[in-house]
């Protein structure tokens, strides 16, 4: 029998599980506001605070769960975001990449071939000083791509992520993260629907503004070669691998040093200058605290892709859940261990096993099967 709106509305109110979650949110911001050092994270936890507040409010009382995300959103993302913009406050990476978009429009090239202080390194790639190049704050389109892709994919419950701490702050203070693994996530769904052209292309954006977006290939690959066969695969992986190629090949030729300073010995911290991603997260606590520790990191990194690339040909993932889970256990396993990382990072499996668990979902719908563990397929 179809529910009414009074049912739903029922159905809600006696819904806890919700209701204690915005609760801790806004006990765990209102915390992170205290204790931070950065003006804009002062900015956002009090802001999402209040916003958790309130929606934990509603979702105590007789209203759709929809009105209290609605909350949540409103003030962990909407809230702060207009107040930074305005104000002209944000994390560092909004200023690289606008310094990065005036770079390319100079120069020819979005970075300095021979950086020495912190502001001087640009770790994206190429094809993210494109969004420093167009008008206002980068913020405003990155969180569009975002959201865009995020749509695109067909990924449930997107209050919910929006109104993630590990969501929320990001878009309001920085965000270039965001509009990586969104559109990784789109990649990895057209795979799943039998897209492998739009799948690559989707993917080799990705690829074009952030080498974390790389290890999304082969995993899409390996989906659509078990579902469709070699030739789709090889479409996927020529459109791909060309998309992003074409943006990133160009300045590595053309400035192989200052290419090479800024995307891959900076971010892996392998300059004097060190990278300002230092959470404590196992790969920053090896190479900041045991002798050789970089080295040891680098090398837990180089194994566990290789045993996540080898899981790949003994095992391929025939499902998107399967593919989303995978990448989202791989990308953990590196966020954890690169030594030069940072708890943000994490936006990346959390928004890949939503994927997952929504494919869960939508397959257990479809079969009348219970859901199965995603992650550990």
């Amino acid at each position: 029998m179809r529910k009414t709106f009074g049912d739903r509305v029922a159905t809600d109110a006696g819904w806890p599980v919700e209701r204690y979650a915005w609760a801790g949110c806004a006990v765990a911001v209102a915390g992170f506001a205290q204790v931070s050092d950065l003006v804009t994270h002062r900015v956002w936890g009090w802001a999402a605070a209040a916003g958790y507040t309130l929606a934990a409010f509603l979702a105590s009382g007789a209203v759709p769960r929809p009105a209290a995300r609605a909350a949540a959103v409103a003030g962990a993302v909407v809230a702060p975001l207009v107040g930074l913009v305005v104000t002209g406050l944000g994390q560092s990476e909004v200023a690289v990449i606008e310094r990065s978009g005036r770079l390319l429009a100079a120069t020819g090239s979005p970075y300095v071939t021979a950086p020495s202080a912190v502001g001087d390194f640009n770790p994206y790639l190429p094809g993210m000083a494109l969004f420093g190049l167009l008008p206002g704050d980068p913020r405003w389109w990155l969180g569009g791509v975002f959201v865009a892709s995020l749509g695109a994919a067909g990924l449930r419950s997107p209050g919910l992520l929006l109104a993630c701490p590990l969501v929320a702050l990001p878009l309001a203070v920085g965000g270039v993260d965001l509009p990586v693994a969104g559109l990784m996530c789109l990649g990895l769904a057209l795979a799943g629907r039998g897209r492998p052209g739009g799948a690559g292309l989707a993917l080799g954006a990705a690829a074009a503004l952030k080498w974390t977006a790389w290890p999304a290939l082969p995993v899409a690959l390996a989906l659509v070669a078990v579902r469709q066969g070699g030739r789709p695969a090889l479409r996927c992986a020529g459109v791909g691998l060309g998309t992003g190629t074409a943006v990133v090949l160009p300045f590595a030729l053309t400035d192989p040093a200052g290419f090479f300073r800024n995307v891959v010995a900076f971010p892996f911290g392998l300059t004097a200058t060190d990278s300002p991603a230092g959470s404590p997260l196992p790969g920053r606590l090896l190479a900041a605290h045991v002798p050789g520790g970089t080295v040891i990191a680098l090398a837990l990194l180089t194994v566990g892709a290789l045993l996540t690339g080898a899981s790949l040909a003994v095992r391929p993932p025939g499902t998107l859940r399967a593919a989303a889970g995978r990448l989202a256990l791989g990308l953990g396993l590196a966020t954890a261990l690169m030594p030069a990382t940072r708890f943000g990072y994490l936006v990346y499996p959390l928004l890949l096993a939503a994927l997952a668990h929504g494919a869960a979902r939508r397959d257990s719908e479809v079969t009348g099967r219970p859901v199965e563990r995603t992650l550990a397929r």
